[in-house]
């Protein structure tokens, strides 16, 4: 799915040009491609933003918006946010006041995501080949099963996101689970 989608390679070109060691594309962008391509869409759901991660325990917090800047050079119709994962505790502090324990991969934070069906990305090797990042599996993704981790996000915020990412409405082939 992801390797007949052009848009969303053209995407994963221009992050592996960034050269970053530790990366993916995920959430929505994954997520809505292969539900939509069950669902026998044709036309797309848009994206709303390409989520992009990396984990990088030296970068400083700027270097995001530094990332962030080349990306919407190499594609300015994209709505691009970076977020370095090795970073993701800080975020939580100033933004939400909670304390959590830093990552320790990127793998790590793809797994917190508030979705387990969500919890995927891909990356483009430099041999051209496509990776997964799935540290839950991929069943609830082709399962069309949307569940609740409770890693970080709460029940509450579960439940908004389902709503307000219309998720049943979009997809009504989904199974969504209470949180």
């Amino acid at each position: 799915m992801v390797a007949a989608s052009d848009p969303l390679m053209a995407a994963l070109h221009a992050v592996r040009s960034l050269q970053l060691r530790s990366w993916c594309i995920g959430a929505g962008a994954i997520r809505s491609l292969v539900w939509d391509t069950l669902h026998g869409f044709d036309d797309r759901s848009p994206v709303e933003d390409m989520d992009v991660v990396y984990f990088d325990a030296k970068a400083s917090p700027e270097h995001d918006a530094h990332l962030e800047e080349q990306l919407r050079s190499a594609m300015p119709n994209l709505c691009w946010e970076v977020t370095n994962q090795a970073g993701v505790h800080r975020w939580f502090a100033d933004a939400l006041g909670q304390v959590v324990a830093p990552l320790a991969s990127l793998e790590e934070g793809v797994a917190t995501w508030p979705e387990f069906a969500t919890c995927v990305g891909v990356y483009l090797n430099d041999d051209g080949t496509l990776g997964v990042v799935a540290p839950h599996g991929l069943d609830d993704l082709f399962g069309l099963r949307v569940r609740h981790n409770p890693q970080r996000a709460s029940a509450a915020t579960y439940r908004e996101r389902v709503q307000a990412k219309r998720f049943a409405e979009r997809w009504p082939r989904l199974s969504i689970e209470a949180a």
